[in-house]
C-alpha cells in the first residue's frame, strides 16, 4: 500500500511538470494509474493534500542528495559533486515554468512552506560545507558562515520564486544557479582551494 502512495506522487509529479498542476485532475492520475478516485482518497483527502506532500517529498529529495554529497571525507570531492548537483540534477521543480506558476498562484501556502523548507536546507548544507572545507583549510578562516549560508540559501530560493524575471531577460533558472555556485565557490575558498577548484 505505501509504494501506491509513493506511485501516486510520483505520477503525479511527471504530470504536474509536464502540464502544470491547474490542468492535471485528480481523474486524470487515477486514469494515468489505473485506480479509482475512491484509492486515490485512501491516500489523499484532496488535491491540496497531494501537492503539499509531494512539495514535501521535492525537499526530503534535496536534502538527501545535500547529505549524501556531504558524506565524502575528501573536501575537492564535496566541491565536485556539490557544484554538479546545484548546477544540473537539482532541477525539479524549477525545470517547468507553468509548475512554478501554478504554484504561486493556486497554491500559495503549499508553496511558501517549500520556500521555507527549502531554504532551511540549503542553509543548514552550504553551512556544513562551509565548516568541512575550514577543517581541511581550503576555505578561508575568517568567512562568516551563518551569514554567507543564509546569503546563498536565499538568492537560491529567491531565484526559484523570480523565475519569471529571470526568464524574461534570456535567462534561466539553471544558468543562474551555475553563476551562483560558481561565486559561492570562488568566494569563500582560500587560495590553496581556489587553485584546486581551478584544477
Amino acid at each position: 500500500m505505501a509504494d501506491l502512495h509513493s506511485e501516486i506522487i510520483k505520477k503525479s509529479g511527471d504530470m504536474f511538470y509536464r502540464l502544470g498542476i491547474r490542468s492535471v485532475s485528480i481523474d486524470d492520475i487515477c486514469h494515468e494509474l489505473g485506480i479509482s478516485k475512491k484509492t486515490f482518497y485512501v491516500y489523499f483527502a484532496s488535491k491540496d493534500a497531494l501537492v503539499e506532500q509531494l512539495l514535501s517529498a521535492n525537499v526530503a529529495k534535496m536534502e538527501q542528495k545535500m547529505r549524501t554529497t556531504m558524506e565524502s571525507s575528501d573536501f575537492s570531492e564535496i566541491v565536485r559533486k556539490f557544484t554538479q548537483w546545484v548546477t544540473t540534477e537539482n532541477e525539479d521543480v524549477r525545470k517547468v515554468p507553468q509548475l512554478v506558476y501554478d504554484l504561486k498562484k493556486y497554491y500559495p501556502k503549499q508553496y511558501l512552506t517549500f520556500q521555507r523548507q527549502a531554504f532551511d536546507v540549503q542553509q543548514r548544507y552550504i553551512e556544513q560545507f562551509i565548516e568541512q572545507g575550514m577543517k581541511a583549510g581550503l576555505v578561508r578562516a575568517k568567512i562568516d558562515k551563518d551569514y554567507t549560508s543564509h546569503l546563498f540559501a536565499k538568492i537560491y530560493t529567491d531565484a526559484m520564486r523570480d523565475f519569471d524575471k529571470i526568464e524574461s531577460k534570456g535567462q534561466n533558472l539553471p544558468q543562474f544557479s551555475r553563476v551562483a555556485t560558481d561565486i559561492l565557490i570562488r568566494g569563500i575558498l582560500s587560495e590553496e582551494g581556489l587553485k584546486l577548484f581551478e584544477r
